[in-house]
């Protein structure tokens, strides 16, 4: 759809993982530094960047809903807004996208949205834009400065998967493993603590994968980088995801009884509890090394908050090996968890599998591996209670006078009442965590360090 007007204002939603987040930042911060300002809170905007996310089921067609809102919302106030889409949906389906949904100026893929600018002036000609090239590093040099950022603040290390599970399509929209520049790391978290982060996420596909050299030209992984962050003086915490267990390493693990910056919290998908559906779905670990893997963690950091994925229903899968999913549930009694249904994603292998399994059965099964995951995540909170320990403020909370913070654990503490009146976002509060529920605690103040 034409446009002869370059957009005032935007407005970037971000869907899915928190490497989106970060992309969606990043594209924010670029927009910004063309003269485009955010759109004010209930005002339509002039772009609206759709920042797309491919892993759940009919992601597609959720993005061909969103345009259409877009449209109709425009109509509304008499605005044609411009749209790109970008993120993995756009990478790949993009062509497909331009055709069916001629209202969309642009399409970007998640390695080539530096080129964002560009595309915009184009688009303010009349031209419609796809790129989803993928090269290897220009994106983040082409990028903005980190002016200001929240308390806590994603950087990411490493991009791409080389795995290849029968079920993810990030292979393919994300492309290859690739590892940004240790000196570049380096200067951004610089940036990021300049710019008001007291806590950084290292973030990536397969974030333990990264591998550089370090400033005396010795091979580093994970662990020496986040040694060398632990050097920043005014950074405060730091914190990784996602892992595979692949590429878990000793330094790494070591890391975590080392260095005190580094928050007791481990992300680190199993999936599934049976070895055969590891195998099927290529995961290239079994369950015997997952869980020994999860033992040198504890013993090096006894309080380590442990995380995992989970798929159900994946191709093939029988009710014995779900139950298998559940035994490992029952023995490491995580401290959270994400678990979804299998959905298949088009060109995957495993789309193409036999033994697809009913929506009804994925469904039953679900809904007793959350009741196992939510009993464990709150009994993981009520052996919390009594602990003290530095809770990150963040946000304000849903109720009136209410603040919401981090633990180290990375549970949700709210604080309300008369010690809540003088809290701001950024602040770090010493406090004892007191009545926990099923998803956060009331912290008390014991004293706080704006």
């Amino acid at each position: 759809m034409p446009h002869s007007n370059p957009p005032r204002t935007y407005r970037v939603k971000s869907f899915g993982c928190q490497m989106n987040v970060y992309d969606g930042e990043r594209m924010a911060e670029m927009l910004a530094e063309q003269g485009i300002t955010a759109a004010p809170e209930g005002e339509e905007a002039d772009l609206v960047v759709l920042n797309t996310c491919h892993i759940r089921e009919k992601a597609a067609e959720k993005v061909y809903s969103d345009i259409g809102r877009l449209v109709k919302a425009g109509r509304k106030v008499g605005k044609d807004p411009m749209i790109a889409v970008a993120g993995c949906v756009a990478q790949a389906e993009g062509e497909e996208i331009m055709k069916r949904a001629p209202a969309v100026s642009m399409v970007v893929g998640p390695q080539a949205y530096h080129r964002l600018p560009a595309m915009i002036a184009r688009a303010a000609n009349g031209e419609r834009a796809t790129d989803t090239d993928m090269p290897e590093d220009a994106k983040f040099a082409a990028l903005p400065a980190r002016r200001k950022v929240g308390p806590s603040a994603f950087l990411t290390v490493q991009e791409g998967c080389d795995k290849f599970c029968t079920y993810c399509v990030v292979p393919y929209t994300r492309g290859a493993e690739i590892s940004r520049p240790y000196s570049d790391l380096l200067r951004e978290a610089e940036a990021l603590v300049e710019a008001g982060a007291r806590e950084i996420t290292l973030l990536g596909q397969n974030v333990n994968a990264w591998r550089g050299e370090n400033a005396r030209g010795h091979a580093v992984g994970l662990g020496e980088l986040i040694k060398e962050l632990d050097k920043l003086p005014k950074l405060q915490r730091i914190r990784y995801t996602t892992s595979h267990p692949n590429d878990m390493d000793e330094g790494l693990i070591a890391a975590h009884g080392e260095v005190q910056k580094l928050m007791p919290y481990l992300h680190l998908p199993v999936q599934s509890g049976s070895d055969r559906v590891l195998k099927a779905m290529n995961r290239s670990h079994t369950v015997d090394s997952y869980l020994k893997l999860l033992e040198r963690f504890r013993a090096v950091r006894p309080d380590i908050a442990l995380s995992g994925d989970f798929i159900v229903g994946f191709p093939g899968e029988t009710e014995a090996e779900f139950a298998e999913t559940l035994q490992v549930v029952d023995a490491v009694r995580y401290a959270s968890a994400f678990s979804f249904m299998y959905s298949p994603r088009p060109g995957t292998p495993a789309a193409s599998m036999d033994g697809q399994i009913a929506r009804e059965v994925m469904e039953e099964r679900l809904q007793r591996l959350q009741a196992s995951l939510g009993r464990d995540q709150h009994a993981f909170n009520q052996a919390s209670t009594g602990k003290t320990c530095d809770v990150l403020i963040e946000r304000k909370g849903r109720r009136p006078g209410q603040w919401l913070g981090k633990s180290p654990w990375l549970q949700s503490v709210f604080f309300e009442g008369a010690e809540a009146d003088a809290m701001q976002i950024g602040d770090m509060v010493h406090a004892r965590l007191g009545e926990a529920g099923p998803a956060s605690l009331k912290g008390q103040v014991l004293s706080s360090q704006a």
